[in-house]
C-alpha cells in the first residue's frame, strides 16, 4: 500500500517548506528570496543552509544536502518516504488519503510489520524474566549489576534474559495469537528437521538492536555460562533486519548525536552503554562487526563527525583502519581515538572515569595521522622494502577520500610523512592515489615504484667497503665484527651486507650462490654480480696493514651517514611531537638527539676520504 501520487504531488505544493524546516532549525532569517541558517547536516559557524519557499526546496552550500520537504524530514529523522509523507501531512494540516493498492510493497511492509511485533513481545518477555526471583535471573542481575549497570540504564536499553528452556518463547508468543509460520519466519526460533522449532535464544542475556525509530528489529545475545560458544548469538537476516543496516543504540542516541554534532563510534554494547551510563550519548556502535557502508550512509543522517573508538588491540585498529576507508567517503570528517593499554571503551570508562575519557576524546587524532602513525608503526623509512609497504598501506585512505582538493592535501601530508620525495614518483602516486580505482596498486606495482626510487646507487664508501670484505676472509673477519645493522640500514646494497653477516656468523663459506640466495628478490641482488667481479687487491700472505684503515674508513663514513639521516628524522619528530603537545616523546627524541650529535662528533676525526656523499655538518 503506497500514498497516491497526486496526493504526494498536492502535498508538496501545500506544505509550507519554511515552517517544516522551521520545526527542526532554529534562526532561520529572512535573506532575500531565501531564508537562510547555519545546517543542521553539518556543523558550522557561518549559515551555508538555505530554503526557498516559492521553489519547495532546501539546499546546503557547504555539505551539498538539498530536495523537497519529504527530503529533509526523511534525512533529519531517519525515516522512509512513506513515513516522512505522514510526518508532513500532519505538520501541514492535510488528512491522509486510503493507501492505493501495491502488492509487492505491501507484502514486504506486513512481514516486517509482524516480525516487529514479535520481537515486541519476545522482548517484554525476556524483560519480565530479567526481573524474576529465579537462580537463572538472578544470576543475569548479578552479571548486569557487575558490569556497573544501574536500573535506569537496564531500562533505556531494554536489557532482557532468555530463560534456559527450549520452548518457553515460542509457547509464550503462540500464546500472544502468533501463527507457527509468523514464528518461523520471525527468526526467534529454530526450525527442526524431524519438524518443530526450539527457541534460538536460551540461557543468554538479551541486547534489543532497534532501528532508529527505536523499533526492536533484532537481537543480540550474551552467554551466561563459562565456556559456551558462541559468546554472542545474533538474530538471523528477516524482513524486518538486514545484518550490516543497523547502528546499535541509535533509537536512543541519535537526538544527542545531532545535537553535539558527531557521533562516537564503537564496536559492542557495552562499549556504548557504559559510556552513555557516564555521560557520554552521542554513541553508536557497530554491532561488532565489519561497518558497512549502509551504516555509514544511516549515520550521515544525523551527524558529518565521527570519532572511531573501537579497542585497542591490533584487531581493535584494524578494524578503526576499514571502518576510516568506509566514512571516508560519505565525507565524513573522521577522528580516532586508542585508549591506552588497549582498553576498550567499556573497561576505560569504569576503570578511568569518564571525565578522562572525555579528556582523551577530545585528544582525538585526524584520520590520516592514525593512518600514518600505523602505516610507520613496526617499520623504518630508511629501509625501501619497509618504506614502501608503508605507501602502500597509506594510499588506499588517500583514494577514499571523495573531494577531490582533501584527497590530494591528504596525499601530500602523506608522502611528506612517508618521505617520499623524488617528484617523479609522487607524480605516479598520485596517478594512482587519484584515480580512486579500488583496483590500482593491488598487483604490487606501487610497491615496485617505491622500493626502485628508494634504493638508488650504491655510494662510493659502501661499494669500495663491500669490494674489500667479499674477497677477503682475513680482512672480513677483522672488519665485519664491527658493522652494525644501523650501519647499513636504507643503503642500497643493505640486502648483500645483510647476507654477508649471516654467511659469517653461520661459519658458511662466502659464495656467489649462497649470497645470491639470501639476498632473494631485494633489489640490491642486481649488484651483486659486478661486486663479485671485483679482484681482491691483497696477495696471499701479505699483510691487511695497508686495507684494514681503509676498510674501516669506509665504515666510519657510513656510519657518519646513519647518523645524519637519523638526526634528520629526529628533526621532524620532534617538531611533529612539539606541535602534538607530546612533551614527554618530545624531551625522548631530544636527548637521541643530543646523543647522536655526540657521537656524530667524536667520529668525525676519525672519517677518511672515501665516501658517498659526504657527511654533513648539523
Amino acid at each position: 500500500m503506497r500514498y497516491p501520487q497526486t496526493f504526494i504531488d498536492d502535498l508538496r505544493r501545500q506544505a509550507d517548506i519554511v515552517r517544516v524546516v522551521g520545526d527542526y532549525v532554529s534562526g532561520l532569517k529572512k535573506k532575500g528570496a531565501n531564508w537562510m541558517a547555519c545546517c543542521p547536516f553539518h556543523q558550522e559557524k557561518s549559515p551555508s543552509f538555505s530554503v526557498n519557499a516559492s521553489k519547495n526546496i532546501f539546499y546546503c552550500f557547504g555539505c551539498g544536502k538539498g530536495g523537497s520537504v519529504f527530503n529533509f524530514v526523511m534525512e533529519l529523522e531517519g525515516l522512509s518516504f512513506p513515513e516522512a509523507v505522514k510526518v508532513v501531512a500532519e505538520k501541514a494540516g492535510v488528512p491522509l488519503p486510503d493507501l492505493v493498492d501495491d502488492k509487492r510493497f505491501e507484502t514486504k511492509r506486513k512481514e516486517a510489520d509482524e516480525v516487529i511485533q514479535l520481537n515486541a513481545w519476545a522482548l517484554e518477555f525476556w524483560e519480565r524474566h530479567l526481573l524474576e526471583d529465579g537462580a537463572e535471573s538472578r544470576a543475569a542481575r548479578e552479571y548486569v549489576e557487575g558490569r556497573g549497570l544501574t536500573e535506569e540504564t537496564r531500562k533505556t536499553f531494554r536489557l532482557g534474559y532468555a530463560p534456559n528452556s527450549w520452548d518457553a518463547l515460542g509457547v509464550h508468543l503462540k500464546g500472544q495469537g502468533a501463527t507457527i509460520g509468523e514464528i518461523e519466519r520471525s527468526g526467534l526460533v529454530v526450525k527442526k528437521e524431524q519438524g518443530g522449532y526450539y527457541d534460538r535464544f536460551r540461557g543468554r542475556l538479551i541486547f534489543p538492536v532497534t532501528d532508529a525509530q527505536g523499533r526492536p528489529v533484532a537481537f543480540g545475545a550474551r552467554a551466561m555460562r563459562a565456556g559456551e560458544e558462541p559468546k554472542y548469538l545474533n538474530s538471523p537476516e528477516t524482513a524486518a533486519y538486514t545484518k550490516g543496516r543497523h547502528l546499535f543504540g541509535l533509537g536512543v542516541t541519535r537526538d544527542e548525536i545531532r545535537k553535539k554534532k558527531f557521533a562516537i563510534l564503537v564496536e559492542g554494547y557495552l562499549d556504548l552503554i557504559v559510556p552513555f551510563q557516564h555521560g557520554v550519548r552521542n554513541v553508536a556502535a557497530s554491532l561488532g562487526t565489519a561497518l558497512t557502508p549502509e551504516q555509514a550512509k544511516l549515520l550521515n543522517r544525523f551527524a558529518r563527525k565521527v570519532v572511531v573508538n573501537y579497542d585497542g588491540d591490533r584487531a581493535g585498529i584494524n578494524a578503526a583502519k576499514r571502518a576510516i576507508e568506509v566514512l571516508l567517503p560519505e565525507d565524513f570528517e573522521v577522528k580516532v581515538l586508542v585508549l591506552p593499554d588497549g582498553a576498550d571503551p567499556d573497561e576505560f570508562v569504569r576503570a578511568r572515569g569518564v571525565e578522562e575519557y572525555n579528556r582523551r576524546r577530545g585528544q582525538a587524532v585526524p584520520h590520516m595521522q592514525f593512518v600514518l602513525e600505523q602505516a610507520t608503526r613496526d617499520r623504518s623509512l630508511r629501509v625501501p622494502a619497509q618504506k614502501a609497504d608503508a605507501v602502500e598501506e597509506a594510499l588506499p585512505f588517500v583514494r577514499a577520500v571523495r573531494n577531490p582538493i582533501q584527497r590530494r592535501e591528504y596525499f601530500d601530508m602523506a608522502m611528506d610523512a612517508l618521505r617520499v620525495e623524488d617528484p617523479g614518483l609522487r607524480q605516479e602516486l598520485w596517478r594512482t592515489a587519484g584515480a580512486r580505482d579500488a583496483r590500482a596498486g593491488e598487483d604490487g606495482d606501487v610497491k615496485k615504484k617505491v622500493v626502485r626510487a628508494s634504493v638508488g646507487a650504491p655510494t662510493v664508501a659502501e661499494r669500495r667497503l663491500l669490494e674489500l670484505l667479499l674477497h677477503d676472509a682475513e680482512l672480513r673477519a677483522s672488519v665485519l665484527p664491527q658493522v652494525d645493522a644501523s650501519d647499513f640500514e636504507g643503503l642500497a646494497t643493505a640486502a648483500i651486507f645483510d647476507a654477508l653477516r649471516r654467511v659469517e656468523q653461520d661459519g658458511a663459506e662466502v659464495s656467489f650462490d649462497t649470497l645470491d640466495a639470501l639476498t632473494g628478490d631485494d633489489p640490491a641482488r642486481a649488484f651483486l654480480p659486478e661486486l663479485w667481479m671485483y679482484e681482491p687487491e691483497r696477495a696471499e700472505g701479505e699483510a691487511t696493514d695497508a686495507f684494514l684503515p681503509e676498510a674501516e674508513s669506509c665504515l666510519t663514513t657510513l656510519r657518519l651517514m646513519s647518523y645524519d639521516r637519523r638526526i634528520k628524522e629526529l628533526a621532524a619528530e620532534i617538531t611533529a611531537a612539539d606541535r602534538a603537545g607530546e612533551d614527554a616523546l618530545r624531551d625522548r627524541l631530544v636527548m637521541e638527539d643530543l646523543e647522536l650529535k655526540r657521537r656524530r662528533s667524536a667520529l668525525l676525526p676519525h672519517a677518511g676520504s672515501v665516501n658517498g656523499p659526504a657527511p654533513s655538518t648539523p
